[in-house]
């Protein structure tokens, strides 16, 4: 009772005064004269800093990172997949975002993973190649090349190539994956890959994929048409037909990527530079933070803070799961739900001393996208930056690899609203802004992010489904307090999302008073079984022009500085 008291007493948190980060008279450096990248596989950090050393720019060492990370990191993302590129480059201050993400194909229908009685058919959308999406990545890398790179594709590829050629050594983060997906793989040539003798190899086994460096090959020296078009075109629709799909390559023709502006924010006196739709990603935090601007929690207690964010989250996902969608096809009010007003809206149902019932809001009533996507971040001498994040959905996508090919295809299928009221595998729910169309971007939570402040510069974003974007709330919120790359990266998490109306926490994300708190004003608290995402993070302090690199210590990731 004396938390609750507490709770409904502070009011007095409202509306406080944010003062600078740092003083209003700092210098600002021009460049931060150090290189960086973090990612998820040491691998694909060494990949994009060797690109840098042989005179690439960010853009550059971005697709060598994209290419390495797709061959090194099968469970998480390839060229089978797609990904949202958030770009930053400095000659002429422009802000874009490079959309790959993998479209339905043309022979898509809205009800094609539904029963005679419109029930949807178990695992129809997730495994095999009627979960498959058209692939964006290849679409993506050329397009950064050719309009934001220095070196020529084939060179910002080879060390992709050369690790598939070679092999990579496998971690625990691999085996953990092909134990979890190994009779999925075993339907596909995926098995002669992946697996040894039918079960998921030792600690040091070595991984070659030659067919995939011949894949890499035709495309470094063929670009769009080196994928799209000629042998790997014909070899990934025929293997798809063969196994059940229907894809032609009048699917290839007309994908394209889309420079989208990205999502733009304030808070407390940091500007926010996001992922617009069909990233759920970008319109939800920022919605998060104009619906938490008012409330001091950075001065607060954790419990307060904590009920706070939670609060935040419902309502932005709230949100996803009524209007947003691929804009190209539905009218998203992304004006609207980024506008400081209707957060006001939002935040007048909050309390302060009880937890909001999700099936109380008004609006959507119901009817997790792939946790094994991964993110990195890059940052050149000139201060040029990328967050790259990338998927192919849940570990090893569909699990079907491409005979001739060498390359598993994504299962992004999913992330599409299959029927109103019933989630996908994680639980997001979803109505007819994402219902599946054909040639239509499915609605991701993909996240990359800037945050720009008096404090530097912030790139960070995650892999984990729908836990993306509270991880990245998250993680601006530590930045606003003044965190570095490395303690942005390693902070504990927690989540909510509307639906299910529970908050999931990592063991060391709260106290025992605070789980009793939140407990106490009405929250339902479950405990994750381990630890979650794979943040990689790259800070920028203009003070002593100080760049800090950060992988998460939960996965197996680098995070590298380069001095010129």
């Amino acid at each position: 009772m004396m938390l609750v008291r507490a709770l409904g007493l502070s009011v007095l948190v409202l509306l406080s005064a944010c003062a600078p980060i740092v003083a209003a008279d700092a210098e600002r450096p021009l460049k931060p004269k150090t290189g960086a990248v973090a990612s998820a596989h040491p691998l694909a950090t060494e990949a994009g800093l060797e690109i840098m050393s042989r005179g690439g720019n960010a853009f550059d060492a971005a697709i060598a990172v994209s290419a390495a990370l797709g061959v090194v990191e099968p469970y998480s993302s390839g060229f089978g997949g797609g990904g949202f590129y958030l770009l930053h480059r400095v000659s002429d201050n422009l802000y874009t975002m490079v959309d790959g993400r993998e479209k339905a194909p043309l022979s898509a229908s809205r009800d094609m993973y539904l029963d005679a009685d419109g029930n949807p058919i178990p695992r129809l959308a997730k495994d095999g190649v009627l979960a498959a999406g058209i692939p964006g990545m290849p679409a993506a890398l050329v397009h950064l090349s050719q309009k934001y790179g220095k070196l020529p594709l084939a060179t910002s590829l080879e060390p992709a190539i050369r690790y598939a050629r070679e092999g990579f050594e496998v971690d625990k983060r691999f085996i953990a994956g092909v134990t979890f997906k190994k009779d999925l793989l075993k339907t596909s040539m995926a098995a002669d890959v992946f697996l040894l003798n039918g079960e998921a190899p030792p600690p040091g086994h070595i991984i070659k994929q030659p067919l995939l460096a011949k894949t890499i090959e035709r495309f470094a020296t063929g670009g769009l048409d080196g994928f799209y078009k000629g042998k790997t075109a014909k070899r990934i629709i025929k293997g798809v037909n063969e196994a059940g799909g229907d894809w032609s390559q009048a699917d290839f023709d007309q994908y394209t990527v889309v420079e989208r502006e990205p999502i733009y924010g304030t808070y407390r006196g940091s500007r926010i530079i996001s992922a617009p739709p069909p990233s759920s990603g970008g319109v939800a935090i920022i919605d998060a933070l104009n619906i938490l601007e008012p409330y001091n929690i950075h001065e607060v207690d954790g419990v307060r803070r904590k009920h706070l964010v939670v609060e935040a989250l419902r309502r932005a996902f709230r949100d996803r799961a009524q209007f947003l969608g691929d804009p190209d096809f539905v009218d998203v009010p992304t004006e609207r739900l980024t506008h400081k007003f209707y957060a006001d809206g939002q935040r007048a149902s909050i309390r302060l001393d009880r937890a909001t019932s999700s099936d109380s809001l008004p609006g959507f009533q119901p009817e997790d996208e792939g946790q094994h996507t991964t993110h990195f971040s890059v940052l050149d001498a000139d201060g040029n930056r990328v967050g790259g994040t990338q998927t192919i959905n849940f570990w090893f996508g569909g699990g079907y690899m491409v005979p001739g090919v060498g390359m598993l295809l994504n299962n992004e299928m999913d992330d599409f609203s299959i029927k109103p009221g019933v989630p996908n595998g994680y639980g997001l729910v979803g109505a007819g802004a994402n219902e599946i169309q054909p040639g239509k971007r499915m609605l991701s939570s993909m996240t990359p992010t800037f945050v720009e402040s008096d404090l530097g510069v912030a790139i960070l974003g995650t892999p984990g489904g729908s836990r993306i974007i509270s991880m990245v709330l998250l993680g601006v919120l530590e930045r606003i307090d003044g965190a570095n790359a490395e303690q942005i990266s390693a902070k504990p998490r927690y989540h909510h999302q509307y639906l299910p109306d529970s908050i999931t926490y990592e063991s060391d994300a709260f106290s025992a008073e605070e789980v009793q708190g939140l407990q106490d004003l009405g929250h339902t608290l479950k405990e994750s079984s381990r630890k979650y995402g794979n943040m990689n993070t790259i800070t920028w302090d203009y003070a002593g022009n100080k760049v800090i690199s950060g992988a998460d210590p939960r996965g197996v990731g680098l995070a590298k500085i380069r001095v010129y």
